[in-house]
């Protein structure tokens, strides 16, 4: 038996095949464009998603038992806003999870509608990412599209849709909208009014690991599958994430370095951050995570590597740092604006404290601790909050950096455990999948039998006490700057 995981990215969809004993027989990735049609605004096509979707599965399943596919499941990139017409047709591109055009409404929601109200309704607050500010930019720029939307959908769901033919959605990833009310569960009666939408607009609710449909026959006959394969709801890509690392139950910590980097803590129980500097939402699991969220994460050092230093081998530029904690260049990662902690779309990246003989070196790992530094702002935040964390597991793209590793694990001082797999949000698809064809009774059971544990990294003492200093200056620099952005 064979499930299929989607990891629908910001710039390609990463699909993998699993068997019911967790290995992993292929994996496939398919780009596509993304899209600055002004200066702050993110876009894809969806149609774009679809087709390189069915691209992958077709590679995917080249040389196997196509009819012993027996489940889909997708994690994928959050917040994005996609319409439907009464056809079933894309209105307007998606406006994505980094597009920042939304700071009106954004500021009207927590201003004028109010923080408190909206964690009252919601569990969060209003954040240029998420979806209802875009629905009422939608309304406010684009009357004549806003009026014609039959349906309202996140990117992974979007491709659920096209694959099962249900307009569905998952808790985790509706936790993103400011439309859910996260602890009950259930859409939020007085967000639709504040942003003009109608229950019927929203997609039906699951949890992740639910059947939502089945393959459609015709796409079925396409692909060469059969018509009973399982389309499970899927997570959000963090969830997913934090599924395909294990990070299911009670005080267990994943640390994603993809384009953008999370924290993600796991709760068995409901709980808020009073100042809504991380994000409550619903987990994979059925249960609830909180999660600090930075915009630009491994995009940093993607945009250091290849648009400064015009190269391809990051190791190279690495491997050459060897003085840890003792680095005096500074470097902030907000190259697309901040959510946690900070929740300010202007912010921008810069380097500090270089002089005449910083070397290329040096910038290169101030980039690694800039990033390293503003996800400790998030955990700060979490341990303010009586979480306590020696832990955490790690993945994404930037994950396959050992050096990266050490960094973080010295700059949070926590024990950073690599997992055989570092297919994170595809693998989490997988997972879901498998629970939702009965494979295992809960997401739990998936995680204790399938993700294993192979090398961990301990933080040093002497570096942790050297970065606790360079952090302390570090969190010094956004206050600061923060009137000139």
């Amino acid at each position: 038996m064979y499930f299929i995981g989607i990891d629908l990215g910001t710039s390609a969809v990463k699909l993998l095949l699993m068997d019911e004993k967790g290995t992993i027989h292929r994996v496939v990735s398919k780009e596509y464009p993304l899209y600055f049609p002004q200066p702050g605004w993110s876009e894809q096509n969806p149609k774009d998603w679809y087709e390189k979707t069915l691209e992958g599965i077709r590679e995917l399943t080249e040389g196997v038992e196509k009819r012993e596919v027996a489940g889909i499941g997708c994690g994928g990139q959050m917040h994005g806003l996609v319409v439907l017409d009464d056809r079933d047709q894309v209105i307007r591109p998606a406006i994505l999870w980094n597009d920042g055009r939304t700071a009106k409404q954004t500021e009207y929601l927590n201003q004028v509608i109010g923080k408190e109200t909206l964690s009252k309704y919601t569990a969060n607050i209003a954040f240029a990412g998420f979806t209802a500010p875009k629905l009422l930019w939608m309304q406010e720029e684009e009357p004549e599209h806003f009026a014609k939307i039959a349906k309202i959908m996140l990117p992974k769901d979007y491709l659920s849709y096209r694959l099962g033919g249900v307009h569905c959605t998952d808790y985790s990833d509706a936790s993103g909208m400011l439309l859910l009310d996260v602890e009950h569960k259930c859409w939020s009666k007085e967000m639709m009014e504040i942003c003009h939408v109608r229950e019927e607009q929203l997609p039906k609710l699951f949890e992740s690991y639910e059947a939502v449909g089945t393959l459609k026959p015709e796409l079925a006959r396409e692909l060469g599958l059969s018509d009973q394969v399982k389309i499970v709801a899927g997570a959000g890509d963090n969830a997913a994430a934090a599924v395909g690392t294990g990070t299911v139950g009670d005080g267990r910590c994943n640390i994603s370095l993809g384009t953008s980097g999370t924290i993600f803590i796991s709760s068995r129980t409901f709980g808020v951050d009073s100042y809504n500097a991380l994000h409550s939402f619903a987990h994979a699991d059925g249960h609830y995570h909180l999660m600090g969220c930075m915009l630009s994460a491994a995009a940093c050092n993607k945009w250091w590597m290849e648009e400064i230093l015009k190269t391809s081998d990051y190791g190279a530029e690495q491997e050459k740092i060897c003085r840890l904690g003792e680095n005096h260049v500074y470097y902030l990662p907000y190259l697309m604006g901040e959510r946690s902690p900070h929740n300010d779309p202007d912010a921008r990246a810069c380097f500090i404290g270089m002089s005449m003989d910083t070397t290329r070196e040096e910038m290169t790992q101030a980039v690694l601790e800039g990033v390293a530094f503003a996800l400790r702002d998030s955990l700060e935040v979490a341990k303010s909050l009586g979480v306590q964390l020696t832990r955490t597991r790690i993945c994404g793209g930037g994950a396959k950096s050992t050096l990266w590793k050490q960094i973080i694990a010295n700059v949070m001082n926590l024990k950073v455990d690599m997992i055989e797999s570092e297919e994170g949000p595809g693998l989490g698809g997988a997972m879901l999948a498998a629970v939702g064809c009965g494979a295992f009774a809960s997401v739990e059971e998936a995680a204790e039998k399938l993700v294993r544990v192979v090398d961990t990294i301990e933080p040093d003492p002497e570096l942790v006490e050297k970065y606790a200093r360079h952090y302390e200056k570090f969190r010094k620099f956004y206050p600061a700057l923060k009137g000139l952005f």
